[in-house]
């Protein structure tokens, strides 16, 4: 893509370094969340290491570039401005600090911690939340990607307050003395983190995004896809989570095959976006047909799984052993696909967004490398094709190792490859994105305050 899009509107955006500082910060987790994953299988990471892999991937990685995300293009797309910037800093503040706690709490298997970290970690998705809501509060009429932001950030409150709960459980036994399971508790807020928060950012973002970058729109079939979809992903998530929650095993049953029935429908949809395709494919286009896949062959495995026992810990993210397919796969591909153009997008707006016909200025995906490109593809591509292909035949072992390190040198090569969108093109140098305020080399704006 060379141009902007010409329906958004790039005025009403925050500063660019706060959606890249959550989007940097989202990095510096994935590759330690990819370490640790490495390590759990050379058997080096001491106490609780699995659960501090998962939070690193999720509320790290994924929960903060959906942060910085909606932060950046809920302005852009509904034309409104952010409620509070600086509340848009304290949240990543908050999740930085109480993740960070959490994390090394777990490793330490000092469990008392993890209350007062889950409690922060709360607080600061609560005011992302919080600044979101009171920005779409703006909106006169909501389009399909709004209804599911608001969605997501439902799911975000509810799976948060889930999370002190099971925090404070591991210290003072609680579920027990209200006859709730542990077990129940842990799935139900599986669930609204995975199904509930982060695929319904995936989804609401693709309906935009999907259409945006292929230059298509929805027609036909599409718009009965995308009504299948929007009543039945949030509802059988809902149903999911309080089927598990209750340890009820046929509402859980309705509720995941709800969830399998919009996931197909999303699938079709962004396939048919995909083939009618009017511009030249990007590495977003070729992760976005791998998300795809993964997404389409998530459904196939975990259809029978979840018919027969959506309870049991064996199937809390579908199939048997089908965790990495939907995490990494489909989720981990979108999110990937998506900062190849959105971290460049967000640059060459500041940068280079003025001088549009005024000098010879590059196009968006002329801003990073190629060949990195290529060759984190072709490592992230295959890692996660071991990984999967071994989960699903039950190989452990070397497969699964080969595959966590091809996918820890596609990460390296990746997060190095949009680095240097940013050494080479951003107007602010690396710590002052990072820091802001804090940063030595304080920038000012025009009225000579300091910038965020």
């Amino acid at each position: 893509m060379g141009a902007i899009p010409g329906t958004i509107e790039t005025d009403r955006q925050p500063p660019m370094t706060v959606p890249l500082r959550h989007f940097l910060v989202g990095l510096v987790f994935l590759v330690a969340g990819i370490g640790v994953g490495i390590g759990l299988h050379l058997n080096v990471v001491p106490g609780l290491g699995r659960l501090a892999h998962v939070h690193l991937l999720l509320a790290g990685w994924i929960c903060l570039t959906i942060m910085g995300a909606m932060t950046q293009f809920v302005p852009v797309w509904s034309g409104v401005t952010l409620h509070s910037r600086r509340l848009a800093n304290v949240q990543l503040g908050l999740v930085v600090a109480g993740l960070s706690g959490f994390v090394v709490a777990f490793l330490l298997v000092e469990t008392t911690w993890l209350i007062p970290f889950a409690a922060l970690m709360l607080v600061g998705f609560w005011v992302f939340a919080y600044n979101i809501v009171r920005t779409l509060g703006t909106v006169d009429e909501y389009d399909v990607t709004e209804r599911h932001f608001l969605g997501a950030l439902g799911f975000f409150l509810a799976l948060t307050v889930l999370g002190v709960l099971l925090a404070i459980d591991f210290t003072v036994p609680t579920f027990s003395r209200v006859g709730v399971g542990r077990s129940g508790v842990v799935g139900a807020h599986a669930t609204l983190a995975v199904f509930g928060a982060v695929l319904t950012t995936v989804y609401g973002a693709l309906y935009q995004l999907g259409t945006m970058f292929t230059q298509t729109e929805l027609h036909g079939i599409d718009h009965r896809l995308r009504a299948v979809e929007e009543v039945a992903h949030p509802v059988g998530v809902v149903v999911l989570a309080a089927g598990r929650l209750a340890a009820n095993a046929p509402a859980a049953r309705v509720g995941g095959l709800l969830v399998l029935l919009a996931a197909s429908a999303i699938c079709l949809v962004l396939a048919r976006k995909l083939y009618e395709m009017r511009v030249e494919r990007t590495p977003m286009h070729t992760r976005y047909v791998v998300a795809v896949g993964a997404l389409a062959l998530w459904v196939a495995v975990s259809a029978p799984a979840w018919t027969s026992d959506p309870l049991t810990r064996e199937h809390l993210l579908g199939g048997a052993n089908a965790g990495h397919l939907m995490l990494l796969g489909a989720i981990g591909f979108v999110v990937v696909g998506t900062l190849y153009h959105v971290i460049p997008f967000v640059v060459w707006v500041n940068r280079y967004s003025d001088l549009l016909g005024l000098e010879d200025v590059p196009m968006i995906d002329d801003l990073y490398d190629d060949r990195i490109a290529a060759i984190d593809g072709l490592l992230l591509g295959g890692g996660s094709a071991l990984i999967v292909g071994a989960n699903l035949s039950s190989v452990a072992g070397v497969p699964v190792l080969l595959g966590g390190l091809l996918v820890g040198v596609g990460v390296v090569a990746f997060v190095s490859n949009v680095v240097l969108v940013l050494v080479r093109h951003s107007p602010h140098p690396i710590d002052r994105i990072v820091l802001g305020a804090f940063s030595p080399r304080r920038a000012r704006g025009p009225d000579g305050a300091v910038e965020e």
